[in-house]
């Protein structure tokens, strides 16, 4: 694969995203209804037996983790708003936003949704959702995460690479 070496083509233009291979959101809705879809189909025993400490453990956990995602989501969503940057990856992005739960997580919105995902699986206790969360995190990570960091690099340069260097992709 030969490179470009014309600097004026590697920039981006003001239409230009990221190019994710899908919204987000969709795919967290479709891994989610794939998962009820299959539990009808092919149902698997949950680990944990309704009565009992473990359960109620579970629900708390699971109470936890979809308050705590719908926080971060939320949290995330208002720092871009407060950026006025747009959420939505169809549109260019405007400005790079590093504070708030941007300052400790790259993705705080897909973290936000991964959190909000385990818990619904959990609550529901669905095995098959949960199993999902796995190629869900790989499809994620590379269809999108790579292509959004490889696109902000290019938008904003040394202040992408330097804040790539001090906040975690994830935690």
């Amino acid at each position: 694969m030969a490179m470009n070496s014309d600097p004026a083509a590697q920039q981006p233009t003001d239409s230009e995203t990221a190019g994710a291979v899908a919204r987000p959101p969709l795919v967290f809705a479709a891994a989610l209804a794939l998962g009820f879809v299959v539990d009808h189909l092919l149902p698997l025993t949950f680990p944990i037996s309704r009565p009992g400490m473990a359960h109620d453990i579970s629900a708390v956990v699971a109470g936890a983790l979809i308050l705590g995602g719908v926080a971060i989501f939320a949290a995330s969503i208002r720092n871009f708003t407060g950026a006025a940057t747009p959420v939505q990856r169809t549109r260019p992005t405007t400005a790079l936003v590093t504070t708030g739960v941007h300052g400790w997580s790259r993705n705080p919105i897909y973290l936000g949704m991964f959190m909000t995902y385990c818990g619904i699986g959990l609550a529901v206790r669905s095995p098959w959702i949960l199993i999902l969360v796995l190629p869900l995190a790989v499809l994620i990570r590379y269809g999108v995460v790579a292509r959004e960091e490889a696109y902000l690099e290019r938008r904003f340069g040394d202040a992408y690479r330097d804040y790539k260097a001090r906040v975690r992709r994830w935690l």
